[in-house]
């Protein structure tokens, strides 16, 4: 007799992850799923510590709750990185639904009912969910910002030094989604497989959901964690070329906020094509204003000369290159005095 299907597999890659692995299953064995059919999928990629002994410790515990427990091991010189042990373990899995989990978090007992009912009711959205960090004073601004976005900031946040406004870890997806975006970059280490997903599913027009009430997730933060590895150079050009394709080409002209460092580099790796769209810069600095901004000429090209101008005298839209939350609320104040919409009059790259 054929067996039930499998309504949501759980993906595991795994590197030495000794040190968090007994935490991180032992959270997905109490997860509290009532009659969903579960499925651990367990990629290990070139594991050199106890990893795959501490998995197959727990292989008759998860037999006794009845999820099966799929897991293989790839010995090679050295890893393939994030993205091909998630492609490996989701190929091993048949669930119809997709529970991301990264080897060194831990989920709470309701975490997979809950964003599986949501899945239902928007089974073409990548879902993800709020987070608590471990230790609780690690990362406090980024927390702060990824679990306080509003719905709509979900997609108008998109471009910010951040990643994807829903972290990795907590993603919840149909299989079709996977297969119609994916599969993850598999580049090898230092490439945001994530972010390159996360792009180009709300390019299709995807939608991003975030389980309402509170985090389902704890994301721990160490130094030898996978996202340290990510180069943050790849990183910025994922986001300068996504930011064009996505708001930039459709916009006659624009105003860069912020003269700084980070302003001048975006203006300098943006395509011809929108640097030339760009009126002036605007700053708060009366140092910088009044002034030009000057960048190095090519034989096509002219040398440009950029104004700097106040940002009471700058017209929208704006990329904003300005970090929130460092300026004491100055920026937050200066920006909500102009009474511009978000995703219309602005974005932020910052």
């Amino acid at each position: 007799m054929l067996s039930p299907p499998v309504n949501v597999s759980i993906i595991l890659p795994v590197h030495n992850a000794g040190p968090w692995l007994d935490e991180c299953l032992s959270s997905i064995h109490v997860q509290e799923t009532g009659d969903l059919r579960l499925e651990l999928s367990v990629f290990l990629d070139s594991c050199t510590d106890e990893s795959s002994s501490i998995v197959e410790k727990w292989r008759t515990p998860f037999d006794t709750k009845g999820v099966r427990l799929i897991a293989t091991e790839e010995i090679n010189s050295r890893p393939k990185g994030v993205g091909y042990a998630k492609n490996k373990a989701v190929a091993q899995s048949s669930g119809r639904c997709l529970c991301f989990m990264d080897a060194d978090d831990t989920m709470l007992p309701h975490r997979i009912a809950v964003q599986y009912r949501l899945l239902q009711q928007h089974p073409d959205a990548l879902v993800g969910s709020g987070f608590t960090r471990q230790p609780a004073d690690a990362t406090l601004r980024y927390t702060l910002w990824a679990n306080s976005l509003t719905p709509p900031q979900l997609l108008t946040q998109a471009f910010t030094s951040h990643g994807p406004t829903v972290i990795m870890p907590t993603w919840f997806m149909s299989r079709d989604l996977y297969l119609l975006v994916g599969p993850f970059s598999e580049a090898g280490r230092g490439v945001p497989e994530d972010l390159f997903f996360f792009y180009d599913h709300i390019r299709r027009g995807g939608a991003v959901l975030r389980t309402p009430g509170a985090p389902l997730l704890v994301y721990r933060h160490h130094h030898a964690a996978a996202t340290h590895a990510v180069s943050q150079e790849s990183i910025w050009e994922a986001r300068v070329k996504e930011v064009q394709l996505q708001v930039l080409d459709a916009w006659p002209r624009f105003t860069i906020w912020s003269a700084g460092k980070q302003g001048r580099k975006l203006y300098r790796s943006l395509q011809p094509r929108n640097r030339d769209k760009v009126t002036c810069f605007c700053d708060v600095d009366v140092k910088k204003i009044g002034k030009f901004y000057t960048h190095e000429a090519s034989h096509e090209r002219p040398k440009p000369r950029v104004p700097i101008v106040h940002f009471s005298e700058a017209s929208p839209p704006f990329i904003i290159c300005v970090k929130l939350g460092l300026t004491k609320g100055q920026f937050e104040e200066n920006l909500a005095s102009l009474k511009l919409t978000e995703g219309r009059d602005y974005y932020h790259f910052n």
